[in-house]
């Protein structure tokens, strides 16, 4: 009786709690279910939301699972934690779970529903029925539907409805659109109240989203700007890119930017596959040419030279921690992060196809002084012990973008990844183990057979290994890493080619088709989905190769699309009207300086010669952290890979930054070092000869009659002094046209 009363109580105080306008009740108090009708209205009410009681500590001494993913636990400290006060079966309308609810005494979240409503009287009729658990299995919700997967409305203020339908693991369907939750991901294009009204706001594509159970299912929304004055231009369309942009952007009613200028064009795609800013030689074959295919020569010329693979190892070791001295002692061992960084530059070179790049690493074992990829297992996890939680969670990250860690306490709130799930995932690593080599330096790493799977959090029952999606585990010969391997980079499996495209193409365009890369879920979908698809399937049929995938969006008219935005696309910021504004990594950066200088810049702990895209960060025997290797990295943002996230790379311009180029020595000391200037002035070239081989040096561009007319009367005042003209550079080098690829 005592459970019973206590079940009552919960489920009053939770209609109180809710506030919210319920489905239709069962048909009678005993169909009342504590999983299928109880536990959803708590969620709908709030009550076990982080915010509330489903914290991690809980609220005002209550403490509920988030979102509900323990039923179980959850029916025992709402009946059988305080027995009789929070449900009560003798006097149920007397329960504190119906009178915090609906606001009868004290209750910080206040007044959820009505005592009229019908959240209220299913849990007022479960109480009356002696609040009792389910008896025997409950059909588990395995599915959402929702009845519209898309809106498009011609103007703001136009409204619509959505309806939830759950779908169980026996086939029975049920309406729940009382009992979801709703979001927008932008209020300011549409909005979407409690019951799942949707009502548009202001021009712009977004969407909504549902959540019931654990899942979250999400609806597009399109509100037109008005279609007066606009015209669609019909741009050119060079591949399958262009054609799924264009069609986008003129649904939306937006057009696009003109195509980029030869000069704009050479310093962009120079710096974004070779990481450096383009030399004067290089503009001038580039201007003179009157091949109507320049560009896609030069394109497939850039993608030939190593620094394409060099640039992109540097990015694949910052995704996988590769750092020097990452083991005990530390400082020790840089022979093996020198060891992985030739291996993947090696790949890379030799455009090895990056499906059987990472099912390398994933399945390595052996030597980290031999064996290269095996060194990823100790980058990605610092410390004499590994850690499988940390792997599970790293390899979820880098490989497939899907943060999964966020399931280790409870079910994904924003994602339809479970605590089973996670924990399955987990026991991929579980056997992962080092031991020391022949030398005090080598590490051998190796899988134990021997060791148990990972206990679920819970309950404590082993998860063998299964792959994220998958219902029974893999059969594996005692190392499952070899069946994680395959099935994370077959072309079948889509998360890791979209991952895959998905940062390749914000590696060239700035902006993820997913934004942030590294945090794919269904609450944070693609901006143009077909484009995402598209640009996967490509990879997929290439055989997984890099430099195909580059040269396809390289050579697209989006990517050579004009800055300069029109009145159209002045405010798009998610559908590559235009092109993006970047402010440069500051390794190409500082390589960009000692292309225009002239001046190599040493690195300690590295060859003379060696390109600031080819340096890695050392961690430090006295801090522990990390070594940049150079004042300038760690003032312009780069990585300091402590990390796998991808913000750990900074990109936004700051006050120290600007302080930096003006009066550090990194620009200053360069001026004139190299002998450069030095060379134009006494080559008897006329100051305007010589500004302009300044601006093309520094901006891979002419300057304006403006420009050049204020250079010559500065340079003329000065008597064609020198240091005149290093000030010019200077000047140049300061500016943000120079910081930045437009």
């Amino acid at each position: 009786m005592s459970s019973r009363l206590l079940t009552a109580a919960f489920l009053l105080f939770v209609t109180h709690t809710l506030g919210l306008p319920l489905s239709p009740s069962p048909a009678s108090a005993d169909d009342v279910s504590f999983r299928r009708d109880v536990m959803p209205i708590l969620f709908r009410a709030g009550c076990n939301s982080g915010t509330c009681h489903g914290s991690a500590r809980g609220k005002d001494g209550f403490h509920l699972s988030l979102f509900g993913y323990d039923p179980k636990g959850d029916y025992f400290r709402i009946s059988q934690q305080m027995i009789g006060r929070r449900i009560n079966v003798a006097r149920p309308e007397r329960s504190l779970l119906l009178r915090k609810a609906t606001g009868k005494v004290p209750h910080t979240g206040g007044k959820l529903f009505d005592a009229n409503s019908e959240y209220y009287e299913t849990l007022l009729s479960w109480i009356e029925a002696g609040a009792a658990d389910d008896e025997g299995p409950v059909p588990e919700v395995v599915g959402l539907e929702l009845s519209s997967k898309s809106f498009v409305f011609d103007r703001p203020d136009m409204k619509d409805a959505i309806r939830v339908t759950a779908v169980a693991s026996d086939g029975s369907r049920r309406d729940v659109t009382t009992l979801a939750r709703y979001h927008s991901n932008n209020a300011s294009v549409v909005d979407i109240d409690t019951d799942g009204h949707v009502t548009a706001k202001g021009p712009g594509d977004s969407n909504v989203f549902a959540r019931f159970n654990r899942f979250t299912l999400g609806a597009e929304v399109i509100v037109l700007p008005s279609a007066e004055g606009f015209e669609w231009p019909d741009p050119p369309v060079v591949n399958y890119i262009d054609k799924l942009v264009f069609n986008r952007l003129q649904q939306l009613r937006i057009v696009p930017s003109e195509l980029c200028d030869d000069e704009s064009f050479l310093r962009r795609v120079t710096l974004d596959l070779a990481g450096r800013a383009p030399t004067v030689s290089e503009y001038h074959a580039f201007m003179s040419d009157t091949d109507t295919k320049k560009r896609e020569r030069k394109i497939d010329a850039l993608l030939k030279d190593d620094a394409f693979a060099d640039l992109w190892t540097t990015l694949w070791a910052e995704q996988l921690r590769v750092m020097g001295g990452n083991y005990a002692p530390v400082g020790t061992h840089i022979k093996a992060a020198d060891a992985f960084y030739e291996w993947i530059r090696t790949q890379l070179r030799n455009d090895r196809p990056l499906n059987d790049f990472v099912s390398e690493m994933v399945s390595a074992s052996g030597s980290n002084l031999i064996n290269g990829p095996a060194n990823m297992y100790t980058m990605l996890v610092h410390g004499p012990r590994f850690q499988p939680k940390a792997f599970a969670a790293d390899f979820s990250q880098v490989f497939l973008g899907v943060q999964i860690q966020c399931a280790e306490c409870h079910n994904h709130p924003f994602d339809r990844w479970t605590m089973d799930d996670y924990y399955s995932f987990v026991s991929f690593f579980s056997g992962m183990k080092r031991k020391p080599g022949v030398e005090p330096r080598e590490q051998r790493i190796y899988y134990d057979p021997k060791t148990p799977p990972a206990r679920h959090l819970v309950d404590g029952r082993p998860m063998p290994a299964r792959t994220l999606g998958a219902t029974t585990p893999v059969d594996h010969d005692g190392d499952p890493r070899r069946k994680l391997a395959v099935w994370l980079t077959s072309p079948n499996n889509d998360m890791f080619s979209r991952n895959l495209a998905n940062r390749i193409w914000a590696q060239l365009i700035g902006r993820g088709v997913v934004e942030p890369v590294d945090d794919v879920r269904i609450s944070n979908p693609a901006t143009n989905e077909q484009l995402l698809v598209a640009l996967s399937a490509r990879l997929v049929d290439s055989g997984f190769s890099l430099r195909s995938l580059v040269r396809d969006v390289c050579n697209s008219r989006v990517y050579q699309l004009s800055s300069q935005p029109n009145e159209s696309n002045r405010r798009d910021t998610r559908q590559f009207s235009h092109a993006r504004l970047r402010r440069l990594r500051a390794d190409v950066l500082m390589d960009s300086v000692v292309t225009v200088t002239g001046v190599p810049r040493g690195f300690r702990g590295f060859p003379a010669g060696t390109r600031a895209i080819d340096v890695y960060p050392r961690l430090s025997g006295d801090t522990g952290g990390p070594q940049f290797g150079d004042q300038f990295f760690e003032t312009f943002g780069r990585s300091s890979r402590a990390t796998i996230c991808a913000c750990e790379t900074k990109t936004e311009p700051t006050l120290s930054q600007a302080l930096h180029l003006a009066v550090g020595d990194t620009l200053r000391s360069r001026l004139g070092a190299g002998g450069r200037i030095k060379k134009l002035v006494e080559s008897n070239k006329s100051p305007e000869a010589i500004i302009q081989e300044l601006f093309v040096l520094a901006l891979s561009r002419q300057p304006t009659a403006e420009e050049l007319n204020a250079m010559r009367t500065l340079v003329t005042k000065s008597g064609n002094d020198i240091a005149v003209y290093e000030d010019v550079l200077w000047g140049l080098l300061n500016s943000t046209e120079f910081a930045f690829n437009h």
